[in-house]
Protein backbone atom coordinates (compact mmCIF):
# COMPACT_ATOMS: atom_id res chain seq x y z
CA UNK A 1 0.00 0.00 0.00
CA UNK A 2 1.06 3.57 -1.29
CA UNK A 3 0.05 7.11 0.15
CA UNK A 4 0.44 9.62 -2.50
CA UNK A 5 -1.34 12.91 -0.86
CA UNK A 6 -3.16 14.70 1.34
CA UNK A 7 -4.22 18.55 1.01
CA UNK A 8 -6.77 19.72 3.62
CA UNK A 9 -5.63 21.40 6.82
CA UNK A 10 -8.98 20.42 8.68
CA UNK A 11 -8.13 16.51 7.71
CA UNK A 12 -5.66 14.74 5.03
CA UNK A 13 -6.65 12.88 1.55
CA UNK A 14 -4.74 10.34 0.70
CA UNK A 15 -4.29 7.92 -2.52
CA UNK A 16 -3.40 4.09 -1.47
CA UNK A 17 -3.32 0.81 -3.70
CA UNK A 18 -4.83 -1.72 -1.98
CA UNK A 19 -4.28 -5.42 -3.91
CA UNK A 20 -3.51 -3.70 -7.04
CA UNK A 21 -6.98 -1.49 -6.55
CA UNK A 22 -6.58 2.67 -6.27
CA UNK A 23 -8.60 3.77 -3.94
CA UNK A 24 -9.30 7.51 -1.99
CA UNK A 25 -9.70 8.42 1.51
CA UNK A 26 -11.00 11.43 2.91
CA UNK A 27 -9.72 11.36 6.97
CA UNK A 28 -11.13 13.86 8.83
CA UNK A 29 -8.85 15.31 11.65
CA UNK A 30 -11.39 13.81 14.16
CA UNK A 31 -12.90 11.16 12.51
CA UNK A 32 -12.20 7.82 10.51
CA UNK A 33 -11.52 7.82 7.01
CA UNK A 34 -13.87 7.59 4.17
CA UNK A 35 -13.30 5.56 0.91
CA UNK A 36 -14.13 7.30 -2.04
CA UNK A 37 -13.76 5.24 -5.01
CA UNK A 38 -12.23 6.98 -8.44
CA UNK A 39 -11.97 4.63 -10.61
CA UNK A 40 -14.36 6.05 -13.29
CA UNK A 41 -13.73 9.43 -13.50
CA UNK A 42 -11.21 11.50 -15.13
CA UNK A 43 -10.41 14.01 -12.79
CA UNK A 44 -9.68 12.84 -9.12
CA UNK A 45 -13.01 12.79 -6.73
CA UNK A 46 -10.46 13.16 -4.22
CA UNK A 47 -8.87 16.62 -4.90
CA UNK A 48 -12.63 17.32 -5.52
CA UNK A 49 -13.38 16.85 -2.04
CA UNK A 50 -11.09 18.19 -0.68
CA UNK A 51 -12.10 21.45 -2.27
CA UNK A 52 -15.18 21.23 -0.94
CA UNK A 53 -14.22 20.59 2.23
CA UNK A 54 -12.04 23.20 2.49
CA UNK A 55 -14.67 25.70 1.22
CA UNK A 56 -17.05 24.59 4.25
CA UNK A 57 -13.95 25.39 6.43
CA UNK A 58 -13.60 28.69 5.13
CA UNK A 59 -16.95 29.43 4.96
CA UNK A 60 -17.95 28.20 8.40
CA UNK A 61 -15.02 30.93 9.32
CA UNK A 62 -17.47 33.39 7.69
CA UNK A 63 -20.47 32.59 9.94
CA UNK A 64 -18.66 32.55 12.63
CA UNK A 65 -18.08 36.02 12.40
CA UNK A 66 -20.60 37.72 14.08
CA UNK A 67 -22.18 41.44 13.13
CA UNK A 68 -21.70 43.84 15.59
CA UNK A 69 -25.39 44.03 17.79
CA UNK A 70 -26.97 46.61 19.24
CA UNK A 71 -28.45 47.08 23.05
CA UNK A 72 -31.87 48.25 22.77
CA UNK A 73 -33.69 50.84 24.85
CA UNK A 74 -36.52 52.73 25.42
CA UNK A 75 -37.36 56.27 26.71
CA UNK A 76 -40.94 57.78 27.37
CA UNK A 77 -42.27 61.28 29.29
CA UNK A 78 -41.44 60.04 32.40
CA UNK A 79 -37.80 60.73 31.30
CA UNK A 80 -38.64 64.67 29.84
CA UNK A 81 -36.15 67.42 31.54
CA UNK A 82 -37.71 70.30 29.13
CA UNK A 83 -40.40 70.14 26.70
CA UNK A 84 -41.24 73.41 24.71
CA UNK A 85 -44.02 73.33 21.75
CA UNK A 86 -44.51 76.50 18.87
CA UNK A 87 -47.89 76.53 17.39
CA UNK A 88 -48.72 77.93 14.28
CA UNK A 89 -51.50 79.22 12.89
CA UNK A 90 -51.86 76.47 9.48
CA UNK A 91 -52.54 73.58 11.80
CA UNK A 92 -48.61 72.93 12.12
CA UNK A 93 -46.68 72.77 15.61
CA UNK A 94 -42.72 72.50 16.57
CA UNK A 95 -42.19 70.26 19.22
CA UNK A 96 -38.87 69.90 20.93
CA UNK A 97 -38.35 67.38 23.99
CA UNK A 98 -35.58 66.95 25.61
CA UNK A 99 -34.82 63.34 28.04
CA UNK A 100 -31.78 62.84 30.09
CA UNK A 101 -30.61 59.17 29.19
CA UNK A 102 -28.13 56.55 29.99
CA UNK A 103 -27.00 54.91 26.71
CA UNK A 104 -24.46 52.05 26.33
CA UNK A 105 -21.01 53.09 24.68
CA UNK A 106 -21.76 51.55 20.78
CA UNK A 107 -24.67 50.70 18.82
CA UNK A 108 -28.12 51.48 20.72
CA UNK A 109 -31.06 51.12 19.23
CA UNK A 110 -33.41 54.14 21.06
CA UNK A 111 -37.53 53.65 20.95
CA UNK A 112 -38.31 57.43 21.74
CA UNK A 113 -41.97 56.90 23.02
CA UNK A 114 -44.61 59.31 23.93
CA UNK A 115 -44.50 60.94 20.40
CA UNK A 116 -47.58 62.73 18.30
CA UNK A 117 -49.42 60.10 16.59
CA UNK A 118 -49.58 63.43 14.06
CA UNK A 119 -45.86 63.70 13.19
CA UNK A 120 -44.68 64.43 9.87
CA UNK A 121 -41.71 61.61 9.94
CA UNK A 122 -39.55 63.37 7.38
CA UNK A 123 -39.27 66.34 10.14
CA UNK A 124 -37.18 64.27 12.97
CA UNK A 125 -34.32 66.00 14.06
CA UNK A 126 -32.46 64.24 17.07
CA UNK A 127 -28.99 65.98 18.80
CA UNK A 128 -26.99 65.54 21.49
CA UNK A 129 -26.92 68.85 23.72
CA UNK A 130 -24.29 67.40 26.46
CA UNK A 131 -21.90 65.98 24.20
CA UNK A 132 -22.82 67.41 20.74
CA UNK A 133 -20.21 65.07 18.93
CA UNK A 134 -20.55 61.78 20.90
CA UNK A 135 -24.02 60.87 19.20
CA UNK A 136 -24.60 59.69 15.94
CA UNK A 137 -27.91 58.77 13.47
CA UNK A 138 -27.35 56.16 11.42
CA UNK A 139 -30.98 55.02 11.15
CA UNK A 140 -34.23 56.67 11.72
CA UNK A 141 -37.45 55.09 12.07
CA UNK A 142 -41.14 56.06 12.38
CA UNK A 143 -43.37 52.84 13.52
CA UNK A 144 -47.32 54.05 13.66
CA UNK A 145 -49.03 50.07 12.90
CA UNK A 146 -50.66 51.11 16.59
CA UNK A 147 -52.18 48.27 18.45
CA UNK A 148 -56.73 47.79 17.75
CA UNK A 149 -58.79 44.93 17.39
CA UNK A 150 -59.11 44.87 13.64
CA UNK A 151 -55.14 44.84 12.93
CA UNK A 152 -54.81 41.62 16.20
CA UNK A 153 -57.39 39.84 14.27
CA UNK A 154 -55.58 40.74 10.45
CA UNK A 155 -52.51 39.44 12.07
CA UNK A 156 -53.84 36.31 12.94
CA UNK A 157 -55.44 35.40 9.80
CA UNK A 158 -54.05 31.50 8.96
CA UNK A 159 -53.51 31.25 13.29
CA UNK A 160 -54.84 29.56 16.25
CA UNK A 161 -56.95 31.43 18.36
CA UNK A 162 -59.42 30.67 21.38
CA UNK A 163 -63.51 31.77 21.80
CA UNK A 164 -63.62 31.97 25.29
CA UNK A 165 -67.93 31.66 25.31
CA UNK A 166 -70.83 30.71 27.75
CA UNK A 167 -72.43 27.26 27.15
CA UNK A 168 -75.89 27.77 27.40
CA UNK A 169 -77.22 24.28 28.77
CA UNK A 170 -74.20 24.70 31.77
CA UNK A 171 -74.22 28.80 31.88
CA UNK A 172 -70.92 27.83 32.58
CA UNK A 173 -67.73 29.48 30.45
CA UNK A 174 -65.82 27.28 27.72
CA UNK A 175 -62.99 27.91 25.78
CA UNK A 176 -62.52 26.57 22.30
CA UNK A 177 -59.47 26.29 20.34
CA UNK A 178 -60.30 27.70 16.66
CA UNK A 179 -58.02 28.83 13.25
CA UNK A 180 -58.85 32.31 12.50
CA UNK A 181 -59.49 31.81 8.39
CA UNK A 182 -60.15 35.48 7.49
CA UNK A 183 -61.42 38.99 9.05
CA UNK A 184 -62.89 40.56 6.01
CA UNK A 185 -65.70 41.87 6.99
CA UNK A 186 -65.78 39.93 9.84
CA UNK A 187 -64.04 37.11 11.26
CA UNK A 188 -64.40 33.48 10.05
CA UNK A 189 -63.25 30.54 12.15
CA UNK A 190 -62.33 26.79 11.77
CA UNK A 191 -64.00 25.32 14.37
CA UNK A 192 -62.65 21.74 14.20
CA UNK A 193 -63.83 20.72 10.89
CA UNK A 194 -66.77 23.12 10.63
CA UNK A 195 -66.53 26.73 9.33
CA UNK A 196 -68.75 29.36 11.21
CA UNK A 197 -68.94 33.00 11.72
CA UNK A 198 -70.56 35.06 14.10
CA UNK A 199 -69.18 33.60 16.88
CA UNK A 200 -70.22 35.05 20.20
CA UNK A 201 -67.12 34.16 21.90
CA UNK A 202 -64.79 36.93 23.13
CA UNK A 203 -61.52 36.24 21.01
CA UNK A 204 -58.38 35.10 23.36
CA UNK A 205 -54.85 35.59 21.62
CA UNK A 206 -51.71 34.12 22.87
CA UNK A 207 -49.35 37.34 22.43
CA UNK A 208 -49.25 40.58 20.71
CA UNK A 209 -47.46 40.48 17.84
CA UNK A 210 -43.97 41.75 17.81
CA UNK A 211 -44.87 44.52 14.47
CA UNK A 212 -47.93 46.23 16.73
CA UNK A 213 -47.07 48.79 18.87
CA UNK A 214 -49.39 50.36 21.83
CA UNK A 215 -48.11 54.02 20.47
CA UNK A 216 -46.58 56.10 17.48
CA UNK A 217 -42.41 55.89 18.18
CA UNK A 218 -39.29 57.09 16.90
CA UNK A 219 -36.97 54.11 17.23
CA UNK A 220 -32.78 55.28 16.07
CA UNK A 221 -30.16 53.29 15.59
CA UNK A 222 -27.37 55.66 16.79
CA UNK A 223 -23.61 55.24 17.98
CA UNK A 224 -22.87 56.20 21.23
CA UNK A 225 -19.51 57.41 22.97
CA UNK A 226 -20.74 59.06 25.90
CA UNK A 227 -22.59 56.81 28.56
CA UNK A 228 -24.62 59.80 30.18
CA UNK A 229 -26.69 62.12 27.42
CA UNK A 230 -29.72 64.71 27.10
CA UNK A 231 -30.63 64.68 24.03
CA UNK A 232 -33.48 67.06 22.30
CA UNK A 233 -35.75 65.67 19.64
CA UNK A 234 -37.54 68.01 17.61
CA UNK A 235 -40.55 67.69 14.85
CA UNK A 236 -43.06 68.97 13.18
CA UNK A 237 -46.51 67.91 14.01
CA UNK A 238 -50.26 68.37 12.54
CA UNK A 239 -53.61 68.50 14.05
CA UNK A 240 -52.10 71.35 16.61
CA UNK A 241 -53.54 75.00 15.70
CA UNK A 242 -54.17 78.46 17.41
CA UNK A 243 -56.35 81.57 16.65
CA UNK A 244 -57.06 84.39 18.31
CA UNK A 245 -60.53 85.70 19.54
CA UNK A 246 -61.58 89.36 20.58
CA UNK A 247 -64.23 90.15 22.69
CA UNK A 248 -65.15 93.83 22.65
CA UNK A 249 -68.11 95.28 24.31
CA UNK A 250 -69.53 98.88 23.56
CA UNK A 251 -70.67 101.31 25.87
CA UNK A 252 -74.03 102.93 26.04
CA UNK A 253 -73.27 105.73 23.61
CA UNK A 254 -71.22 102.85 20.91
CA UNK A 255 -68.25 105.52 21.44
CA UNK A 256 -66.16 103.31 23.68
CA UNK A 257 -65.32 100.03 24.07
CA UNK A 258 -63.60 97.56 26.15
CA UNK A 259 -61.40 94.52 24.74
CA UNK A 260 -60.16 91.03 25.33
CA UNK A 261 -58.33 89.21 23.21
CA UNK A 262 -58.02 85.50 24.08
CA UNK A 263 -55.54 82.79 22.19
CA UNK A 264 -57.53 79.55 21.55
CA UNK A 265 -55.34 76.54 20.65
CA UNK A 266 -56.96 73.71 19.89
CA UNK A 267 -54.85 70.02 20.29
CA UNK A 268 -56.04 67.09 18.09
CA UNK A 269 -52.50 65.85 17.08
CA UNK A 270 -52.49 62.33 19.49
CA UNK A 271 -50.43 63.87 22.26
CA UNK A 272 -50.23 65.69 25.17
CA UNK A 273 -47.99 68.64 26.12
CA UNK A 274 -47.38 68.81 30.00
CA UNK A 275 -45.30 71.86 32.04
CA UNK A 276 -44.48 72.41 28.12
CA UNK A 277 -42.86 75.94 27.23
CA UNK A 278 -45.49 77.53 24.60
CA UNK A 279 -44.70 79.83 21.63
CA UNK A 280 -47.45 81.26 19.49
CA UNK A 281 -46.00 82.42 15.60
CA UNK A 282 -48.55 84.66 14.20
CA UNK A 283 -48.52 85.36 10.51
CA UNK A 284 -48.83 83.37 7.36
CA UNK A 285 -46.29 81.06 6.95
CA UNK A 286 -45.82 79.38 3.42
CA UNK A 287 -45.71 75.70 3.15
CA UNK A 288 -46.23 72.66 0.82
CA UNK A 289 -49.48 71.90 -0.68
CA UNK A 290 -51.24 69.96 1.74
CA UNK A 291 -54.54 68.99 3.00
CA UNK A 292 -57.50 71.76 3.55
CA UNK A 293 -56.23 73.38 6.55
CA UNK A 294 -57.56 73.38 10.15
CA UNK A 295 -61.27 74.73 10.95
CA UNK A 296 -63.07 74.59 13.94
CA UNK A 297 -65.85 76.53 15.33
CA UNK A 298 -65.75 79.68 17.24
CA UNK A 299 -66.06 79.67 21.28
CA UNK A 300 -68.40 82.26 23.02
CA UNK A 301 -66.22 84.20 25.81
CA UNK A 302 -68.06 87.16 26.43
CA UNK A 303 -69.22 86.46 29.99
CA UNK A 304 -64.93 86.19 30.72
CA UNK A 305 -63.95 89.34 29.17
CA UNK A 306 -61.51 91.62 31.07
CA UNK A 307 -61.32 88.96 33.78
CA UNK A 308 -57.83 87.72 32.81
CA UNK A 309 -54.95 89.81 32.45
CA UNK A 310 -52.15 89.42 29.86
CA UNK A 311 -49.92 86.51 29.96
CA UNK A 312 -47.79 86.46 27.15
CA UNK A 313 -44.77 88.64 25.72
CA UNK A 314 -44.43 89.61 21.96
CA UNK A 315 -41.54 89.83 20.15
CA UNK A 316 -40.50 90.60 16.29
CA UNK A 317 -39.52 87.35 14.53
CA UNK A 318 -38.28 86.91 10.97
CA UNK A 319 -41.46 88.68 8.72
CA UNK A 320 -43.82 87.14 11.80
CA UNK A 321 -44.73 88.15 15.31
CA UNK A 322 -43.89 85.38 18.36
CA UNK A 323 -46.02 85.16 21.51
CA UNK A 324 -43.96 83.07 24.19
CA UNK A 325 -46.24 82.52 27.63
CA UNK A 326 -44.50 83.82 30.59
CA UNK A 327 -45.02 80.37 32.54
CA UNK A 328 -45.53 76.65 31.53
CA UNK A 329 -48.41 75.06 30.47
CA UNK A 330 -50.27 71.78 29.78
CA UNK A 331 -51.83 71.64 26.60
CA UNK A 332 -53.62 67.87 27.07
CA UNK A 333 -54.85 65.43 24.08
CA UNK A 334 -58.10 66.91 22.06
CA UNK A 335 -57.94 69.45 24.23
CA UNK A 336 -59.30 73.17 23.59
CA UNK A 337 -57.64 75.47 25.74
CA UNK A 338 -58.07 79.38 26.15
CA UNK A 339 -55.33 81.81 27.33
CA UNK A 340 -55.89 85.69 27.84
CA UNK A 341 -53.23 87.45 25.07
CA UNK A 342 -54.49 91.12 25.56
CA UNK A 343 -56.75 93.35 27.56
CA UNK A 344 -57.86 96.88 26.97
CA UNK A 345 -60.09 99.29 28.58
CA UNK A 346 -61.72 102.41 27.04
CA UNK A 347 -60.84 102.29 23.16
CA UNK A 348 -62.36 104.99 21.54
CA UNK A 349 -63.92 103.15 18.47
CA UNK A 350 -66.73 104.77 15.87
CA UNK A 351 -69.90 103.07 14.49
CA UNK A 352 -70.92 103.71 11.36
CA UNK A 353 -73.80 103.25 8.65
CA UNK A 354 -72.48 102.44 4.91
CA UNK A 355 -75.04 102.40 1.71
CA UNK A 356 -72.53 101.13 -1.23
CA UNK A 357 -74.16 101.12 -4.56
CA UNK A 358 -72.97 99.16 -7.79
CA UNK A 359 -70.78 100.11 -10.62
CA UNK A 360 -73.16 98.67 -13.02
CA UNK A 361 -75.59 101.19 -12.27
CA UNK A 362 -74.87 103.37 -14.56
CA UNK A 363 -73.92 101.35 -17.60
CA UNK A 364 -78.02 101.50 -18.89
CA UNK A 365 -81.36 102.78 -18.45
CA UNK A 366 -83.19 101.52 -15.46
CA UNK A 367 -87.04 101.98 -14.80
CA UNK A 368 -88.37 102.56 -11.19
CA UNK A 369 -87.47 98.94 -9.74
CA UNK A 370 -83.82 99.13 -8.85
CA UNK A 371 -82.12 96.43 -6.38
CA UNK A 372 -82.89 97.54 -2.91
CA UNK A 373 -79.71 98.13 -0.95
CA UNK A 374 -79.80 97.32 3.13
CA UNK A 375 -77.81 99.90 5.19
CA UNK A 376 -74.30 97.49 6.80
CA UNK A 377 -73.46 98.89 9.93
CA UNK A 378 -69.47 99.26 11.30
CA UNK A 379 -67.31 99.99 14.26
CA UNK A 380 -63.45 100.70 14.09
CA UNK A 381 -61.06 101.78 16.32
CA UNK A 382 -57.01 102.64 16.06
CA UNK A 383 -54.74 99.89 17.31
CA UNK A 384 -52.53 102.88 18.94
CA UNK A 385 -51.24 103.56 22.10
CA UNK A 386 -53.21 106.63 22.87
CA UNK A 387 -55.79 104.09 22.26
CA UNK A 388 -55.12 101.72 24.67
CA UNK A 389 -53.33 99.16 22.59
CA UNK A 390 -50.76 99.45 19.69
CA UNK A 391 -49.78 95.87 19.59
CA UNK A 392 -49.74 93.31 17.07
CA UNK A 393 -53.35 91.97 16.54
CA UNK A 394 -53.21 88.52 15.12
CA UNK A 395 -55.48 87.22 12.91
CA UNK A 396 -58.78 86.15 14.37
CA UNK A 397 -62.55 86.32 14.81
CA UNK A 398 -63.95 89.89 16.69
CA UNK A 399 -67.27 89.18 18.54
CA UNK A 400 -68.71 92.24 19.53
CA UNK A 401 -71.41 92.70 22.66
CA UNK A 402 -73.66 95.84 24.51
CA UNK A 403 -75.32 95.80 27.56
CA UNK A 404 -79.44 95.92 27.32
CA UNK A 405 -81.17 98.00 29.71
CA UNK A 406 -81.19 95.28 32.63
CA UNK A 407 -77.11 94.87 32.19
CA UNK A 408 -76.94 91.92 29.99
CA UNK A 409 -74.17 91.16 27.62
CA UNK A 410 -75.86 90.77 24.33
CA UNK A 411 -74.75 89.51 21.27
CA UNK A 412 -74.26 92.12 18.14
CA UNK A 413 -72.51 90.81 15.70
CA UNK A 414 -68.93 89.32 14.49
CA UNK A 415 -66.39 89.23 11.87
CA UNK A 416 -62.94 87.98 11.28
CA UNK A 417 -59.93 90.02 11.07
CA UNK A 418 -56.33 89.57 9.42
CA UNK A 419 -53.07 90.26 11.01
CA UNK A 420 -52.96 93.51 12.23
CA UNK A 421 -50.09 95.53 12.92
CA UNK A 422 -49.84 98.10 15.49
CA UNK A 423 -50.96 101.72 14.38
CA UNK A 424 -53.08 100.23 11.70
CA UNK A 425 -57.78 100.14 11.74
CA UNK A 426 -59.08 97.30 12.65
CA UNK A 427 -63.03 97.24 11.14
CA UNK A 428 -65.14 95.51 11.96
CA UNK A 429 -68.43 94.52 10.21
CA UNK A 430 -71.67 94.24 12.57
CA UNK A 431 -74.47 93.59 10.58
CA UNK A 432 -77.22 95.51 8.63
CA UNK A 433 -79.37 98.03 10.14
CA UNK A 434 -83.06 97.37 11.30
CA UNK A 435 -84.00 101.02 11.16
CA UNK A 436 -82.06 102.60 9.12
CA UNK A 437 -83.69 101.77 5.15
CA UNK A 438 -82.40 103.40 2.12
CA UNK A 439 -84.18 102.98 -1.64
CA UNK A 440 -82.36 104.54 -4.99
CA UNK A 441 -84.09 105.15 -7.77
CA UNK A 442 -82.17 106.10 -11.59
CA UNK A 443 -83.99 109.41 -12.74
CA UNK A 444 -82.32 110.22 -15.92
CA UNK A 445 -79.87 108.34 -17.93
CA UNK A 446 -78.67 109.65 -21.23
CA UNK A 447 -75.68 108.87 -24.22
CA UNK A 448 -74.22 112.36 -24.84
CA UNK A 449 -71.52 111.46 -27.32
CA UNK A 450 -69.73 108.08 -28.28
CA UNK A 451 -68.39 107.36 -25.36
CA UNK A 452 -69.50 109.41 -23.00
CA UNK A 453 -72.64 109.49 -20.97
CA UNK A 454 -75.27 111.19 -18.41
CA UNK A 455 -76.96 109.42 -15.26
CA UNK A 456 -78.72 111.31 -12.69
CA UNK A 457 -79.98 109.22 -8.90
CA UNK A 458 -81.94 109.77 -6.03
CA UNK A 459 -81.25 108.22 -2.91
CA UNK A 460 -83.39 108.48 -0.19
CA UNK A 461 -82.24 107.04 3.74
CA UNK A 462 -85.08 106.88 6.04
CA UNK A 463 -83.97 107.04 10.02
CA UNK A 464 -86.37 105.11 12.13
CA UNK A 465 -84.34 105.44 15.10
CA UNK A 466 -84.90 107.92 18.30
CA UNK A 467 -81.42 109.33 17.78
CA UNK A 468 -79.50 110.91 14.95
CA UNK A 469 -77.78 108.93 12.62
CA UNK A 470 -74.73 109.77 9.70
CA UNK A 471 -74.69 107.22 6.87
CA UNK A 472 -71.94 107.24 4.75
CA UNK A 473 -72.55 106.95 1.05
CA UNK A 474 -70.22 105.03 -1.71
CA UNK A 475 -71.16 105.22 -5.06
CA UNK A 476 -68.44 103.11 -7.48
CA UNK A 477 -68.92 105.70 -10.82
CA UNK A 478 -66.53 104.05 -14.08
CA UNK A 479 -64.38 105.63 -16.39
CA UNK A 480 -63.07 109.11 -16.23
CA UNK A 481 -66.38 110.89 -14.58
CA UNK A 482 -67.20 114.54 -12.85
CA UNK A 483 -70.27 115.25 -10.96
CA UNK A 484 -72.25 118.24 -12.22
CA UNK A 485 -74.32 118.63 -9.66
CA UNK A 486 -75.08 117.15 -6.08
CA UNK A 487 -77.34 117.79 -3.58
CA UNK A 488 -74.79 117.16 -0.73
CA UNK A 489 -70.72 117.21 -0.69
CA UNK A 490 -68.45 114.60 -2.06
CA UNK A 491 -65.05 113.32 -1.83
CA UNK A 492 -63.50 111.41 -4.45
CA UNK A 493 -61.52 109.13 -1.93
CA UNK A 494 -60.45 107.00 -4.80
CA UNK A 495 -60.47 107.08 -8.40
CA UNK A 496 -63.44 105.23 -9.16
CA UNK A 497 -65.22 106.24 -5.81
CA UNK A 498 -67.26 109.01 -4.74
CA UNK A 499 -68.19 108.87 -0.94
CA UNK A 500 -70.61 111.02 0.48
CA UNK A 501 -71.78 111.88 4.43
CA UNK A 502 -75.80 112.33 4.86
CA UNK A 503 -77.47 113.55 8.30
CA UNK A 504 -80.35 111.76 8.60
CA UNK A 505 -82.67 113.25 11.87
CA UNK A 506 -84.22 110.53 13.48
CA UNK A 507 -87.82 109.62 12.24
CA UNK A 508 -86.90 111.92 8.88
CA UNK A 509 -86.17 111.20 5.38
CA UNK A 510 -83.42 112.70 3.98
CA UNK A 511 -82.46 112.48 -0.11
CA UNK A 512 -79.21 112.94 -1.76
CA UNK A 513 -79.70 113.46 -5.31
CA UNK A 514 -76.67 113.96 -8.31
CA UNK A 515 -75.83 113.93 -11.95
CA UNK A 516 -73.19 112.71 -13.19
CA UNK A 517 -71.39 112.52 -16.31
CA UNK A 518 -68.91 109.48 -17.19
CA UNK A 519 -66.51 108.23 -20.34
CA UNK A 520 -65.84 104.54 -21.12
Amino acid sequence: MSELSGISDQGSCQLVRENGIQKEYYIGKYATPVEVSVRRYPISILTCFCILISSISISSSFVATKEPTSVSLSTTAEDQTALSITVYNANLGLVKDQRSLKLADGLVELRFMDVASQIIPTSVYIKSLSEPGSLRVLEQNYEYDLLNPQKLLDKYVGKEIKLLYKNPYTDKEEIVKATLLSNNGGPIYKIGDEITFGHPGRVIFPGVPASLISRPTLVWLLKNSEPNQTIEASYLTSGISWRADYVVTLNEKDDKADLAGWVTIDNKSGSAYRNAKLKLVAGDVHRAKEDAAYRAEALNMAKAAGSARPQFQQEDFFEYHLYALQRPSTIKENQTKQISLVDAVDIALKKEMLLKGANYYYYSQYGDQMPKQKVGVFVEFQNKKENNLGIPLPKGTVRVYKRDSEGSLQFVGEDAIDHTPKDEKVRVMLGEAFDVVGTRKQMDWKKIERNIYEASFEISLRNHKKEDVTVKVIEPIPGDWAILNSSHEYKKTEAFLAEFLIPVPKDSETKLTYTVRMKY
